[in-house]
C-alpha cells in the first residue's frame, strides 16, 4: 500500500491522484496536527460526560443490524446520537465498562451541531482536497465519531459507502481521520483496492412501508482480497463510495478512536428514500471555514 503526504495547503500531487483513480483509496500522512486530534478526542469524551449514557439501549452493530428499526437512529440525521457497541451491556441491558469506553460511536450531525466538530471538519485545505478530486460543490452530509474501544470494539462488515449515503449520480467520498493510530491490532481498516471501478451492489434505503432495507443491486460477491490500511495518528484516509471496506473487531488493549465525514456533491440529486433524512431549517453547507455551527 502506497503512503503520501500531501502539501501543507492540501494540494495533491498527480502521483497521489493517480493512486486515488486507481485503487479508491488514498492515505495521506501527517494531515492533521496531534494537537488537531486532541482537541477532538476531548470534545468527544466532554459529549459522553454530558449525556446519561445509562439511559441509552441502541446499539450500532454492522453485523446485527438492529439499530435499522430503531427510531433514535433513523432520526440521527440532524441530531447528535450516542450508539452504544453490543458487547458493552450485560444480559440484562446493564453497562459493564465505564461510559467513554462502552460507545461505538456519535453521529450523525456533529460537523453542523457542535462548535468543535464544525472547525475541525470545515477548513480551506479540506475543501482543495474535495476540489482536486472532483467535486463541483462538496456538501458535508454526515460525520461520525467512531471509538473503537478496547477489546469490545466492534466490527465493520465489507460494505460500500454509497450503498448508504446515494446520489444520483453517485458522488459519495469518505474522509475518514486517524484520531489515533489506527494499527492491524486494533482494528484499522481494509479496502479491496480497484473494486470501485465496478457497480454498487447494493442500497440501504427507506421503502415504501417505512423501514429500512438493502435492496440487492449485483452480484455481492467480491474479487480482490483486501489490503490493510494503518495510518498513524493524524492521516486523512479518502474513501471513494464505491470501494469495499471493512474493518475487524478490536480485542487489544489500545483504542482505535476516528472521525469520519461524508461528502457529497451539490449538484447531484439526493433522493427523498435515503435513510439519512435531514430538517428542512439545516441545509447541507460545505467546507467554508467562515460558516458558524448551528448551536
Amino acid at each position: 500500500m502506497k503512503r503520501f503526504e500531501c502539501a501543507e495547503d492540501g494540494t495533491l500531487s498527480a502521483e497521489m491522484l493517480s493512486a486515488y483513480e486507481n485503487d479508491g483509496f488514498l492515505v495521506l500522512d501527517h494531515f492533521f496536527s496531534d494537537t488537531d486530534c486532541d482537541k477532538l478526542r476531548e470534545r468527544a469524551f466532554q459529549l459522553i460526560e454530558e449525556t446519561d449514557i445509562t439511559a441509552l439501549s441502541s446499539v450500532f452493530s454492522t453485523t446485527a443490524h438492529s439499530h435499522t428499526k430503531d427510531d433514535y437512529f433513523q432520526t440521527s440525521g440532524d441530531k447528535i446520537r450516542f450508539f452504544l457497541e453490543s458487547e458493552a451491556l450485560t444480559d440484562e441491558g446493564e453497562l459493564q465498562f465505564p461510559a467513554t469506553e462502552s460507545v461505538n460511536k456519535i453521529g450523525h450531525a456533529l460537523h453542523d451541531l457542535d462548535p468543535v466538530f464544525n472547525q475541525f471538519s470545515r477548513t480551506e485545505k479540506l475543501n482543495k482536497v474535495a476540489q482536486q478530486i472532483g467535486y463541483a460543490d462538496p456538501k458535508l452530509l454526515q460525520s461520525m465519531y467512531i471509538f473503537k474501544s478496547p477489546r469490545i470494539g466492534g466490527e465493520v462488515n465489507c460494505h460500500q459507502d454509497s450503498t448508504f449515503i446515494y446520489t444520483d449520480p453517485l458522488s459519495c467520498t469518505g474522509f475518514w481521520v486517524a484520531l489515533e493510530d489506527a494499527t492491524v491490532e486494533n482494528g484499522c481498516m481494509y479496502a479491496l483496492p480497484g473494486e470501485h471501478k465496478g457497480p454498487l451492489k447494493e442500497r440501504f434505503h427507506r421503502h415504501d412501508d417505512g423501514e429500512l432495507k438493502f435492496t440487492p443491486i449485483d452480484d455481492p460477491e467480491w474479487k480482490t482480497e483486501p489490503v490493510a490500511l494503518e495510518a498513524p495518528k493524524g492521516s486523512l484516509v479518502l474513501l471513494h463510495g464505491k470501494l469495499p471496506h471493512l474493518s475487524g473487531a478490536n480485542r487489544s488493549d489500545k483504542s482505535r478512536h476516528a472521525y469520519t465525514l461524508h461528502v457529497i456533491d451539490g449538484d447531484c440529486h439526493y433522493p427523498e428514500d435515503n435513510w439519512l433524512v435531514r430538517s428542512a431549517d439545516m441545509p447541507l453547507r460545505g467546507f467554508d471555514a467562515t460558516s458558524e455551527a448551528s448551536v
